[in-house]
């Protein structure tokens, strides 16, 4: 199966990946593919666009329309291309740091519009690429390259984050929990307006080893122990929950999508002539 999605979805000639070994990202890159296939999507008719960051060489090796933007300015670029293209199914695949720190603003105002673009973070709770700094969802009193001392400040909550701006569907899944994100990316996808998957990956290169976190195996036995279902977790009691995070879906609800939206008043405008 996996060597059919391979030759359906990726451009052979660019593999293999340059992600450290053990990072989760190509368990997410993947998990982007498998969900595109199991819900039949014309490939001529998907657009994946991503900025900068590990997360951001996956379009490279999609074989999609796809566009490489500049570094935060993925949902941007991704606004224009679904606003002259309406009919095509944007993806935007984004990092912690592209999407929550310089392309925070991005984010919050393509929520609010609750245009039609799917967003997936993949988080690895590090700046890796450009040398392992501490991003915005580096947990507190972790270490970076720019936080020898330990992290201070508080994560963002990505699709909490999300979910406040305006985003219709707001959900978060891990690369261990395989199933269920390729489920959640899918439901994001199907969803009329914007929605933002949160994929937590694992870093082992920077990340781990700054942090002590063992081998790329035992980060991954870190999401498997430490990931609770959202509706699991709303029959534990409190104490059951510590030092735990929640996944599956925190939002999921119907609103006016913006492109359809801006077409009404280019029709309105069209009648007044």
């Amino acid at each position: 199966m996996t060597s059919k999605l391979i030759k359906k979805y990726f451009r052979e000639n660019n593999l293999p990946h340059i992600w450290c070994p053990g990072c989760g990202h190509g368990i997410l890159m993947r998990a982007v593919a498998k969900a595109i296939d199991n819900l039949g999507l014309d490939k001529d008719k998907v657009c994946i666009v991503s900025g900068i960051g590990c997360s951001s060489r996956a379009p490279g090796y999609m074989d999609f329309n796809t566009l490489h933007t500049t570094h935060g300015r993925a949902l941007a670029f991704a606004t224009g291309v679904k606003l002259a293209k309406p009919e095509l199914e944007v993806i935007v695949i984004t990092g912690d740091g592209d999407c929550a720190a310089i392309g925070g603003n991005h984010l919050i105002h393509a929520a609010r519009r609750n245009i039609n673009i799917t967003a997936i973070v993949f988080n690895n709770n590090i700046y890796g690429m450009t040398g392992g700094q501490y991003s915005p969802t580096t947990p507190k009193n972790e270490f970076g390259t720019t936080a020898p001392y330990g992290n201070i400040d508080r994560p963002f909550d990505i699709p909490g984050l999300a979910a406040a701006a305006g985003a219709t569907y707001a959900a978060r899944g891990t690369a261990y929990h395989v199933n269920q994100l390729i489920k959640l990316i899918e439901n994001g996808i199907k969803n009329k307006g914007f929605s933002l998957i949160e994929g937590i990956s694992v870093c082992p290169t920077y990340y781990g080893r700054k942090n002590k976190k063992g081998s790329a195996v035992d980060m991954m036995k870190w999401l498997k122990d430490h990931a609770v279902d959202i509706k699991v977790a709303e029959k534990l009691p409190k104490e059951k929950l510590e030092g735990k995070f929640l996944i599956g879906e925190f939002k999921n609800i119907t609103e006016p999508e913006y492109t359809e939206e801006y077409m009404k008043i280019i029709e309105r405008c069209q009648k007044e002539r």
